[in-house]
């Protein structure tokens, strides 16, 4: 490991070979913390390339606990955070939409970060239990339509790293593999970045991996379709740069979907909308990210799937869902 930090310093860049083996060596406990933290510290100070990315995703997927949900098409709804606009769970509330319009989510998830109020937070303050075990999970995607995957249950390697990425207190790549590296392989993704510069990251990585998928980013830096802004969408159709009238929505205030501030009122909050009681904004900044991974899924146009999920969300069938998940 010496020596490719040594190569790094020189303003080497990692082939993929190179890039997984090193990482690696820290998921397995090779590395002592001072090499760790040089290590995160090369691609803080100069970015990452693609082939880099890549060959990070491949060591954690090598790492991880693999769950096999078997022949199952199969969805995650996961961006990277980081975008310090605590919003509510959008991107969670929207899992639910889509679970409702019949297509099986397997959302990778963790505690908050930079929100304090992740995906895990919202859902355990509900009520659910973490489940670890393949059998448990399975079961709860083929009967529910929806499970959650909570990313300390599935990554042990993390523990080598995690008390190092504390230390320093700032966004390493390791924010940015979050997304990438659901244990199931899901077949399709719906991502988030509130970093452009990563958009053409993730593409090159999903393209390599996946038939069906989009990266969200919304101008004004939010990891997802905000609504307040111009918002860019890379999926395998190729980039395009919409409005919110472009999919039939309203352009909204940053204020509208504000509430993630507390755990309390970002679970009250996606409770009102997946029962067809969110305000109209709630309403429609989720049906705007639940109808890309509707479309994605489904292989059908942004607008119908927004259509669906508007129709879903009215009709409280998404709250249906979570309430048959928490029984």
């Amino acid at each position: 490991m010496k020596t490719v930090l040594q190569e790094l310093f020189k303003g080497k860049r990692l082939r993929f070979d190179e890039a997984k083996q090193a990482l690696l060596d820290i998921g397995k406990g090779n590395c002592n913390n001072s090499i760790i933290s040089s290590f995160l510290t090369v691609f803080m100070m100069r970015g990452i390339e693609g082939e880099e990315l890549e060959g990070f995703r491949s060591a954690m997927l090598e790492l991880c606990k693999p769950i096999d949900l078997g022949n199952l098409q199969t969805i995650d709804m996961c961006g990277t955070g980081g975008d310090g606009k605590n919003t509510f769970n959008i991107s969670t509330t929207s899992s639910f939409v889509v679970a409702a319009a019949d297509v099986k989510v397997a959302k990778h998830g963790n505690y908050g970060v930079s929100s304090g109020v992740g995906s895990s937070n919202v859902i355990e303050h509900l009520g659910y239990t973490f489940k670890g075990d393949e059998a448990s999970l399975k079961s709860e995607i083929e009967n529910v339509g929806i499970t959650f995957f909570h990313a300390p249950l599935f990554h042990p390697a993390m523990r080598f790293v995690g008390p190092v990425r504390k230390e320093l207190g700032l966004k390493t790549f390791f924010n940015m593999i979050g997304p990438l590296v659901n244990p199931s392989k899901p077949n399709y993704q719906l991502t988030g970045v509130y970093d452009p510069s990563i958009l053409p990251l993730y593409d090159h990585v999903l393209q390599n991996n996946l038939e069906r998928y989009a990266i969200l980013h919304s101008e004004d830096v939010y990891d997802e379709i905000s609504l307040t802004s111009d918002f860019h969408i890379y999926s395998h159709n190729g980039i395009e740069k919409l409005s919110p009238s472009d999919i039939g929505l309203s352009k909204l205030e940053a204020n509208d979907i504000g509430g993630g501030e507390t755990v309390d009122y970002a679970a009250e909050v996606l409770t009102n909308v997946l029962s067809g009681d969110g305000t109209k904004a709630q309403s429609e900044v989720v049906a705007a990210n639940a109808g890309v991974a509707i479309s994605i899924a489904k292989d059908v146009s942004l607008r119908e799937g927004v259509e669906e999920a508007l129709e879903l969300i009215s009709s409280g069938a998404g709250r249906e869902v979570l309430d048959t998940l928490l029984k």
